[in-house]
């Protein structure tokens, strides 16, 4: 009677307060926005980036070198992702133990302040030409530059980037603005420099030359002509008297034509179009004939090869205005000239393309600059005169001006619109021009007199250097050795104000430029005590000293091509804190700097030093919008960084940024932000049930590896495969890949597998009667712990805020998560046996988990603890399940193995009892709601 009294209570009892259910204050739910504020604020109050550079004194240094992004205007989402993923390499390198300092920069000279500051002058009526004192510009143009490296530094530290913020590098400072200046002077004095007068990429907006770097390609719908030019003279009489065709997408450059261009080895046929004589290259003459609008027979009358066109002489079709254009117009044999379009006869405009200007200087042929700067002609010019910009469409059109006048002497034969690709500043979004202007170049091809690299070229040290960089992905050494190879010389002066002077001075008769180290030194030391402006109201005469009359020397007003700045960060920044010859490990930037700040930089070193700046270079690619669309403000599909922060917090981004394949254009958009968001709770969530599962864990409670169970060695062998990988996933820059072993693990291996199968040993291997908990209990929680140190590790370089929360929840007195080293893993947990054979039992799991399922939706059974499972095997596998508690892996009542291995698996409602404490179904539970025998063992008198 007793006994039965004893079931009833047992099957009546609530058994929850016996068992453990992890306990955490740390919450589910994130709160990121509102977290992170306060993370940052202790960080900054307890001075972290300066606690970890006096930890890792004396330890390999890691340099990634900041490229520096433009101070205007808030950060956008391209910002978020080269910043973030910027972060997540230095605090990686930092983890590893390695000395990772990160010096944030930004470029501060350039015309997209000086626009802004323009403004501002122009609502006052002002013209800043003429009524501002050029230092006040200048000082005025700083100022705003202050304003947005302030803005945006406070925008950068929110995203959870460590650096040194207090002490940024500007390309404004005094001392880089010297720096910038004294690189420029050891190209000076090298003879690396020189100042010539031919095309260079123009706009007539910004009035600058541009380079290559800053030119952007859009569509456009250019009109074309077919333009007759009237033969005077060849040494072949049945050219004379007619006419050479030419074809042109610029009817802008025709006013200043020079010269047409013909292939020698191509080949020419004269023929008579209703009685007028036309010159075709003999391949385009049938698709020249239907552009002209001609369809009938059109008799050939010449032919030969273009080297007989030499001698031959044409007149310009508005000869009559004489003076220039009653100028007779050579034929010019030209290589470039093609077969590929137009007529095969190219017309010569020297002052507006490079083949025209190399071949016209040639024959002694030279630009006449009948194109202003702000992209008008010349108002003394005959012809168009004053008339307008050259690019205007209205200019160009069929009914413009220019055709008009072509059409009233009876030279223009046709017009059509072609839609291709054309040049664009990439500032103003203008159309560019090619214009011949005096500017200063440094040479790629010029054998160096002396210095660095004396007597090789600089384009040849530069393809050298390449090789000798580690380029990530590597089809960025393909894209930047092609544009190293076909390059022209660097453009390095803009005729603008705000940026650092070319800071030499001309002798106003020979034209040379002065190369006195003495002179140079005096101004760089002006430089460093007052900055660049103190170029602009200088007493030339006490920088030139005693030795030279500043009447013979003229100073140079241009200032610098701002990628000449960039490209000598490396100085001012590396050189200046590391020392002489320090390189940095890494250059990061978006894949467009193979043509901007990757390129200036390793000009700039390998001109002045003989090597690249960096030993390796990683690119990523554009944002674009979730459905792979590039963003605009008129389409609505910006995602503006700082309100997602403000939204989800910046973790979210961060993981973002790390789940993308960042060597190709991303996405990002509200459906791609969710699916991180999901990702984000699950690691979170296996977090929180970490720090429950480990309360009041101790180092009594520790079991030694060789003594923990196989289920817990095979998790370390997981973990010691992981470390592995996730090492090797840091030293190729692979945050993606990282992030999917990471998040792979902890979702797969440990939440979907060993969690759920050690839950039942964590909640009940413990109890009044075995307060200390089973062997099996502890060396579970052994593992937690070693899993916890690890995880937590790995993943706050991406998840920098919730690991330090993390952290902190467990360890408040610890210090920050992020002053800890890569986790300690042995190699020797690894076991190659042991891992095979459990991928065999988690084969045969899914098995018996997938069998399970379906009775679990149809209720059959309530939960798998429920089912006993028949599983047929062959011999080999049913003795590697055999060595192991199948039932407790599969989380069943009983499984039962047999060797037949064609048979089906069966599954079935068990009929044993179920344990009113850990809710198995056993045979020794003889009623329902009664204890098991391992509760009644833990549980004890209570029982």
């Amino acid at each position: 009677m007793s006994d039965q009294k004893s079931v009833d209570a047992d099957k009546a009892r609530d058994w929850r307060p016996t068992v453990f259910l992890p306990r955490t204050s740390f919450p589910m739910k994130a709160g990121l926005a509102q977290k992170e504020p306060a993370i940052l604020a202790r960080w900054q109050e307890e001075n972290l980036y300066q606690q970890l550079r006096e930890q890792r004194k004396g330890a390999p240094r890691f340099i990634l070198h900041d490229g520096p992004p433009y101070a205007n205007g808030d950060i956008h989402i391209g910002h978020a992702l080269n910043k973030i993923l910027k972060d997540i390499v230095m605090r990686s390198q930092t983890l590893l133990g390695k000395d990772a300092p990160y010096i944030p920069g930004w470029d501060c000279h350039g015309l997209p302040i000086e626009w802004k500051v323009e403004e501002q002058y122009r609502k006052k009526k002002m013209n800043v030409d003429k009524d501002v004192d050029a230092v006040q510009f200048r000082q005025e143009c700083r100022k705003y530059a202050v304003h947005w490296v302030d803005t945006q530094r406070q925008e950068f530290k929110r995203l959870g980037v460590m650096g040194e913020w207090d002490t940024p590098y500007l390309t404004m400072n005094y001392d880089a603005e010297a720096i910038i200046a004294g690189e420029l002077m050891r190209f000076s004095e090298s003879g690396q420099i020189y100042r010539g007068a031919k095309p260079v990429m123009w706009s007539v907006i910004e009035k600058t030359a541009l380079a290559e770097a800053e030119v952007d390609y859009a569509d456009v719908d250019s009109t074309t002509i077919d333009l007759a030019f009237k033969i005077t003279d060849s040494k072949i009489p049945e050219l004379v008297g007619g006419y050479a065709v030419i074809w042109t997408t610029t009817p802008w450059t025709i006013p200043v034509n020079r010269a047409l261009a013909y292939g020698p080895d191509i080949e020419y046929v004269l023929v008579d179009v209703a009685g007028r004589h036309y010159l075709f290259a003999e391949p385009l003459l049938a698709a020249s004939l239907k552009r002209i609008g001609f369809e009938g027979d059109a008799p050939v009358l010449w032919q030969g090869l273009g080297s007989q066109l030499a001698g031959s002489i044409a007149q310009h079709p508005m000869y009559e205005k004489g003076g220039f254009f009653a100028e007779p117009r050579p034929f010019l044999a030209g290589d470039f000239v093609t077969t590929d379009a137009g007529t095969g006869i190219v017309h010569m405009a020297p002052d507006h393309g490079e083949d025209d200007f190399l071949l016209c200087k040639a024959h002694g042929i030279e630009p006449v600059f009948a194109v202003e700067d702000n992209g008008r002609y010349r108002e003394d010019w005959l012809w168009m005169g004053g008339e307008g910009l050259v690019i205007s469409p209205k200019i160009n059109a069929a009914d413009g001006p220019i055709c008009s006048d072509l059409t009233a002497v009876g030279a223009l034969l046709a017009t059509s619109v072609l839609h291709h690709s054309y040049p664009h500043s990439w500032r103003s979004k203008a159309k560019l021009i090619y214009r011949c202007t005096p500017q200063w170049f440094i040479a790629l091809d010029r054998p160096v007199e002396k210095g660095a690299i004396a007597g090789k070229t600089l384009r040849d040290t530069a393809l050298k250097a390449i090789d000798d960089v580690s380029w990530f992905p590597a089809k960025g050494k393909n894209r930047i050795q092609a544009m190293v190879e076909g390059r022209p010389d660097w453009v390095i002066s803009r005729q603008r104000a705000w940026g650092v002077p070319i800071a030499l001075y001309v002798h106003r008769k020979s034209g040379d430029y002065l190369r006195d180290p003495e002179v140079n030194a005096r101004i760089l030391a002006a430089f460093r005590e007052g900055g660049a402006d103190v170029w602009f109201k200088a007493d030339h005469q006490a920088f030139l000293g005693s030795q030279y009359n500043v009447e013979d020397y003229e100073p140079v007003t241009d200032i610098l091509d701002v990628w000449f700045d960039s490209g000598s960060t490396h100085a001012f920044v590396i050189e200046a804190r590391y020392g002489k010859g320090t390189r940095a490990q890494l250059y990061l930037e978006g894949s467009d700097q193979h043509r901007g700040w990757f390129q200036s930089s390793l000009l700039e070193c390998c001109g002045s030093r003989g090597y690249a700046p960096y030993e390796a270079v990683l690119t990523h690619g554009f944002t674009l919008d979730g459905k792979g669309r590039k963003m605009s403000k008129s389409v609505g599909n910006v995602i503006d960084p700082l309100k997602v922060i403000n939204e989800s917090g910046a973790d979210i981004l961060r993981m973002w940024v790390a789940s993308t394949d960042y060597t190709d254009d991303v996405r990002i958009g509200k459906e791609v932000l969710s699916g991180t968001s999901d990702s984000y709770r699950k690691l979170r969530n296996s977090f929180r049930y970490l720090l429950g599962a480990l309360e009041d864990f101790s180092e009594e409670e520790r079991v030694a590896v060789e003594k923990l169970p196989e289920l817990e060695r095979y998790i370390l062998h997981l973990l010691a495969e992981l470390d592995q990988e996730l090492h090797l996933a840091v030293d190729s820059f692979a945050f993606n890949r990282y992030l999917r072993l990471l998040s792979d693990f902890v979702n797969n291996d440990l939440s979907a597998f060993f969690f759920d199968i050690r839950k039942d040993r964590l909640y009940c291997d413990v109890g009044p009667a075995l307060p200390e908990g089973s062997e099996a209990r502890r060396g579970y929680r052994t593992v937690l712990d070693i899993l916890f140190h690890a995880l937590v590790r790995y993943a706050a370089p991406i998840l920098c805020f919730t690991t330090e929360e993390v952290w902190s929840h467990r360890f408040p007195e610890a210090g920050s998560v992020h002053l800890s080293v890569w986790p300690d893993i042995d190699s020797h947990w690894k076991n190659g046996d042991l891992g095979e054979k459990w991928n065999v039992i988690r084969e045969q799991r899914q098995i018996v988990t997938e069998k399970i399922e379906p009775l679990r939706r149809e209720k059959i059974v309530g939960s798998s603890l429920e089912a006993e499972v028949i599983l047929p095997v062959d011999a080999h596998t049913a003795e590697i399940l055999s060595s192991v508690d199948f039932s407790e892996v599969c989380i069943t009542a009983k499984i039962k193995l047999v060797e037949e291995g064609d048979k089906a698996i069966e599954v079935e409602r068990t009929e044993s009892h179920k344990c009113g404490r850990c809710w198995q179904h056993l045979p020794e539970v003889h009623e329902e709601g009664a204890l098991c025998e391992r509760c009644q063992t833990v549980v004890g008198e209570d029982a």
